[in-house]
């Protein structure tokens, strides 16, 4: 089971160290203590947070993109596994984005992905669809 320390459960869900105690005193997170003894976090219970988090709006906007390069990378946590007996739908929760990738099962297997595992969302595509919403 993974598990993250406050600082990086802080990151993961894009505040501060602090508002993540705040929120372990209050009960919304429930840590634990690992054999060094520090505080953890359950990576199953954030990403569940990280979800209300999005759905919420409560997510901090994001901050001036200090360098960038030709692919999208998003980090953030597996929050849903769908297997079949081919393929796996893997859906990740990298701040407020909702990122879904379809992979083989293989794969998914071999990477060990489920809910609460750390993962990073490379996009590269060649193709942009752009919609137009209906004139009001």
């Amino acid at each position: 089971m993974a598990t993250y320390r406050i600082k990086q459960a802080a990151e993961l869900l894009g505040v501060s160290d602090d508002t993540v105690r705040r929120w372990a005193e209050s009960g919304r997170l429930h840590p634990t203590t690992d054999g060094s003894g520090r505080q953890v976090v359950d990576g199953v219970e954030l990403a569940e947070v990280a979800q209300q988090l999005a759905a919420s709006g409560e997510h901090p906007e994001p901050g001036p993109v200090v360098s960038a390069s030709a692919r999208n990378r998003f980090v953030g946590l597996v929050t849903r596994v769908l297997r079949d007996t081919v393929m796996a739908q893997v859906e990740i929760q990298a701040g407020p984005h909702r990122v879904v990738s379809l992979m083989s099962r293989e794969a998914a297997d071999e990477l060990r992905l489920e809910p609460g595992v750390l993962a990073i969302a490379a996009v590269k595509s060649t193709n942009v669809v752009v919609e137009l919403p209906e004139a009001p």
